[in-house]
């Protein structure tokens, strides 16, 4: 053997480039195969949510494998579903917005998660409900012969006012035979805390909103199941003392509506209580009425225009 040749074999002068890209792979094939730990492989979670919830936030509309077409069962992030409901609703997605929001109250979340979802589903179900937009809880309607918004809303189970103002109807007398309405038919009850002094509308037995009463001084609220059997638009007042205040009279403390609260079987019968408006904006959130439920004007003409007749109410401590 040349000298030159034995050089060549102790200093090959091409590098093994095949063992160089074989060992690697069959050491990470074995890594894999016996080492690995279970679950290394799964993608961060607080990736994925980013991604989403960045595509959420430009407004993107995404397909059939987003998170918007996930079952909401499997979105259990209170965080994530926050910015999901968010974003729908920022695209007038409505129902899907109040799908989302109704979940972060199904997850128990509290503190500023709860207080936002619920802020935002009293403002997306108003909207939904005083309006033509489509929903679960509507049917269309066919002005038959002889009908009238009373008894289209008596046979409904919900208010004219409601009816006018959803369907734009500006003259309620001069309804045609033949002419199209879209009904809300869901069914609403309120419970009423003197602890907290609030009221939460519930919906098919779902969240509706949230409102601030203000309740009787010394606890003089009755407690109880109650109905509501009369509604009165700017009401007249009766002082202790039998004189009549109208509407409008600075001594009228009755606000802007009235409606009656009727005990129901298993509560004391009591008379004269009531929800009603109030001009002192101050007294809600405290314990300073004669007994009645007061609400800020607003909230009571809102209230008073979607709650029919017969809607329980149930006050608590």
């Amino acid at each position: 053997m040349r000298l030159n040749e034995l050089d060549d074999f102790r200093y090959p002068r091409r590098r093994p480039w095949l063992l160089l890209v074989v060992v690697p792979l069959v050491a990470f094939f074995v890594w894999h195969r016996f080492f690995r730990k279970p679950g290394e492989d799964k993608p961060d979670e607080d990736v994925v949510t980013t991604v989403v919830e960045n595509d959420e936030a430009a407004g993107h509309d995404t397909g059939p494998a987003t998170v918007e077409n996930t079952p909401i069962a499997a979105t259990a992030d209170v965080t994530s579903l926050m910015s999901q409901a968010r974003g729908m609703e920022a695209r007038d997605k409505l129902l899907e917005a109040r799908d989302r929001y109704l979940a972060v109250l199904d997850r128990g979340a509290g503190g500023r998660a709860r207080h936002e979802a619920e802020a935002a589903l009293g403002r997306i179900n108003v909207a939904l409900i005083v309006t033509e937009r489509p929903t679960p809880d509507k049917i269309d309607v066919i002005v038959k012969s002889g009908d009238s918004l009373e008894r289209i809303a008596r046979r409904h189970g919900t208010t004219i006012d409601l009816i006018q103002k959803a369907n734009q109807v500006t003259n309620p007398n001069r309804i045609r035979a033949g002419d199209h309405l879209r009904v809300f038919t869901g069914t609403f009850a309120i419970t009423a805390s003197k602890l907290r002094n609030d009221m939460v509308v519930t919906m098919n037995g779902k969240f509706f909103k949230r409102y601030g009463v203000g309740s009787g001084r010394h606890g003089k609220t009755p407690v109880g199941l109650f109905t509501i059997t009369e509604k009165i638009k700017e009401p007249v007042w009766w002082r202790p003392d039998g004189k009549e205040i109208p509407f409008g009279h600075e001594e009228n403390i009755l606000g802007t509506r009235w409606m009656t609260l009727r005990a129901q079987e298993g509560t004391p019968d009591v008379r004269g209580y009531g929800v009603h408006g109030t001009w002192d904006e101050a007294s809600i959130g405290k314990a300073e009425s004669a007994g009645c439920l007061r609400m800020r004007n607003r909230d009571v003409e809102e209230l008073f225009l979607y709650l029919p007749t017969r809607t329980p109410v149930t006050i608590v401590e």
